[in-house]
C-alpha cells in the first residue's frame, strides 16, 4: 500500500481544484464474478489466474438478477473477472440483463474461447447482442506476450478473427467489439484517438482484423502492477507522474460517480479497484442483501484513496477509456 500522505493529498487535491465530488445517478452495475482466469497477466489488478478459487456462487448471482429486475434506472451491466465466462453465473446474469433491455458488456480476454468447454461463448455473445470489450495491450506479438504470456498473442488474433466472422466489429451488424490498451510500464497512455487509428491500421493490414473503438486505460498502482513498480524501483516516480498529471476535468467524469462494483461475495464497492483493496462503498461496508434496488446507490460519498490519481491523470481513465 502507498502512504497515507498520498491519500490525503488526493482528497485535498480534489477539494482544492474540483470541490466536493459525490455520486450522480447510477447507470452501470459492474459485476466481478471471481478471480479465476486462464491467464495471469503482469498488470492484472485482480491478481487473477488459473489457480484462484474465489468464485461467485448461484445465490449471489440470483440476488443480483433480482436487484436488476427492481432497478429501472440501470442502463448497463458490465461483467468482469478473472475471465467472466469461466463462472457459472455469466450466462444467467447476461441473459437476465438482456431480457430487461440492458446493455451487457463482457470484459473478455479472448483466449478463453479456446479453453475446453467454452467454444460456444462467441455464438452466445452474438446471439444475445453482447458488447465485447477485449484486452489487447498491443498489436505487436512481443509486447503482448511480455505482459500476458507466451502464445497469447496468436490466440488473441484468432479469437478476434472469429468474432469478426460472426459480425463483431462491423458497424452495420449491431455487434460491438472494442479493444483495451494498457501501457507496458510506468507511463500514461498516449492519446486515445491517435492510438486507435494506429491499432486499426496495423490490425487491418497485418491480420485483416476490424473493431469499433479502442479504450486506453491507465495502469492503477495496486496488486501485481504495484509489485512490479516496487520491484523495478519505479513506484515513487510513477506516483509523482500521476499526481503531476492530475486533470480537474477528468476528475469530474470519474466512473465511480455513476457506477457500482459488485464483488463475487455480494459486497458493494465504488469501483473494481477499490474492491481489490477492500475499500467498501463510500467507506462503509454494504452488501447486496442490504438493498432492495441498485437505484438506492445513486447518492452518497465515494471512497477515495491514493490509487485514484490514476483515474484523474492526463486525459483520465475509466473502464470506458479516456474521460476527456
Amino acid at each position: 500500500m502507498l502512504s497515507n500522505n498520498v491519500r490525503d493529498s488526493f482528497e485535498a487535491t480534489v477539494l482544492e481544484r474540483c470541490g466536493r465530488i459525490e455520486r450522480k445517478a447510477l447507470t452501470t452495475v459492474q459485476i466481478n464474478v471471481g478471480k479465476l482466469c486462464n491467464q495471469a497477466c503482469l498488470h492484472c489488478h485482480v491478481e487473477a489466474g488459473p489457480k484462484r478459487k474465489e468464485q461467485m456462487n448461484a445465490e449471489v448471482g440470483e440476488r443480483i438478477i433480482a436487484l436488476l429486475q427492481n432497478s429501472p434506472n440501470i442502463k448497463t451491466v458490465d461483467i468482469t473477472g478473472g475471465a467472466p465466462e469461466l463462472n457459472n453465473n455469466f450466462k444467467p446474469i447476461a441473459l437476465a440483463a438482456r431480457s430487461l433491455g440492458l446493455e451487457v458488456i463482457d470484459r473478455c480476454n479472448l483466449t478463453v474461447f479456446f479453453e475446453e468447454g467454452y467454444s460456444d461463448i462467441p455464438l452466445f455473445l452474438r446471439d444475445n447482442l453482447i458488447h465485447v470489450i477485449a484486452s489487447l495491450p498491443c498489436y505487436l506479438k512481443e509486447n503482448v506476450e511480455k505482459q500476458r504470456g507466451s502464445g497469447v498473442f496468436q490466440k488473441s488474433i484468432d479469437a478476434l478473427g472469429l468474432l469478426n466472422s460472426l459480425g463483431f466489429g462491423d458497424p452495420r451488424s449491431g455487434l460491438t467489439l472494442d479493444l483495451v490498451y494498457n501501457p507496458l510500464g510506468p507511463s500514461l497512455p498516449p492519446a486515445q484517438e491517435e492510438l486507435e487509428s494506429a491499432y486499426k491500421r496495423e490490425l487491418r493490414e497485418r491480420f485483416g482484423i476490424e473493431f469499433n473503438r479502442l479504450y486506453t486505460i491507465t495502469n492503477v498502482p495496486i496488486s501485481r502492477f504495484l509489485h512490479q513498480l516496487e520491484r523495478d524501483g519505479f513506484m515513487e516516480k510513477y506516483m509523482e507522474l500521476l499526481v503531476a498529471s492530475f486533470n480537474p476535468s477528468a476528475a469530474q467524469e470519474i466512473m465511480c460517480r455513476n457506477l457500482v462494483s459488485v464483488a463475487w461475495t455480494g459486497e458493494l464497492y465504488d469501483c473494481d479497484f477499490n474492491q481489490m483493496l477492500e475499500i467498501p462503498l463510500g467507506g462503509k461496508r454494504k452488501t447486496i442483501w442490504e438493498i432492495d434496488s441498485f437505484d438506492e446507490i445513486s447518492t452518497g460519498n465515494i471512497a477515495f484513496a491514493d490509487h485514484c490519481f490514476a483515474c484523474t491523470a492526463g486525459c483520465g481513465s475509466s473502464c470506458g477509456g479516456s474521460l476527456v
